[in-house]
């Protein structure tokens, strides 16, 4: 896994914890906004090679997503608009254009938000289970699943330009310690 560069804040967890619901609704925007970015990245020619996987990255994102459906109708907790992530919009901001640019950068982001969800699914499956253990097991579910898809994205990226993208990895690694610093009082994952 990533050796971050920056961790999450000490406040990240008590927040989480004190707002469960409305990180629900953003965790079920995030599942359907992941399922979207893997379609998406078909569109690179440099992928074309890779939409099988590219779906079945997809096809697991919507499961998760119709998850967190089923637990927000079960908790009684109305689906509303997403929230606009300040660490996600900053990643995805560095994107460089042109082909080639673009599709590594792409990949590297993906794989980032996905080690990201990866490190807080595990901090949640312990640091929630004394106030709801069927979430803490739901989230402890979802590690090796995010672990995959970081490593999926990451050897994509390598497969296209390994130099080029770990030097990228670097820029972001670096964008994402500065970024996780920056207070965000919105209940969200990311």
């Amino acid at each position: 896994m990533l050796l971050w560069r920056e961790k999450l804040p000490e406040s990240w967890l008590p927040h989480i914890r004190a707002n469960l619901a409305p990180v629900l609704v953003d965790h079920a925007h995030l599942e359907r906004k992941a399922a979207t970015s893997a379609l998406n990245l078909e569109k690179y020619v440099e992928l074309h090679d890779r939409v099988s996987e590219l779906n079945a990255i997809a096809i697991e994102e919507l499961q998760h997503f119709e998850i967190v459906i089923r637990l927000l109708r079960e908790r009684g907790i109305p689906f509303t608009g997403p929230q606009r992530s300040p660490w996600i919009a900053g990643m995805m901001a560095a994107v460089r254009k042109g082909r080639k640019h673009q599709v590594i950068d792409h990949l590297v982001v993906c794989a980032l938000i996905e080690g990201r969800s990866c490190e807080k699914f595990q901090i949640l499956a312990d640091g929630v289970r004394d106030i709801d253990a069927p979430l803490a097991d739901f989230y402890r579910s979802l590690v090796e699943s995010e672990g995959n898809h970081y490593a999926a994205y990451l050897i994509m990226a390598r497969h296209i330009d390994e130099p080029e993208t770990d030097r990228r990895l670097d820029y972001f690694l670096d964008l994402d310690a500065k970024l996780i610093r920056e207070p965000n009082p919105l209940p969200m994952l990311h």
